[in-house]
């Protein structure tokens, strides 16, 4: 009788101790999709900024090519 006992405390403790390994398991796999969806949206972000940045300087210097390039014009028609 006290064999049946130990045997079934036993099983009773593997099953207990697998579902907290199970919980555990996924608890870890959910923080790391968790951290990898956090980088990839930083790194998006990122690359945004960068375009932006770009997109603003080009914006820019074609603004002054052009305005000295009219003011050039401009000077060689009037002279």
């Amino acid at each position: 009788m006290k064999m049946r006992q130990s045997l079934a405390q036993l099983e009773h403790e593997f099953r207990h101790e697998s579902e907290l390994d199970q919980r555990r398991r996924d608890r870890l796999r959910r923080q790391a999709i968790h951290r990898s969806r956090l980088r990839h949206r930083d790194r998006e972000k990122k690359r945004s900024s960068v375009r932006f940045y770009l997109l603003t300087l080009s914006l820019i210097a074609t603004a002054v090519f052009v305005t000295a390039a009219m003011f050039a014009t401009l000077y060689l028609l009037l002279t």
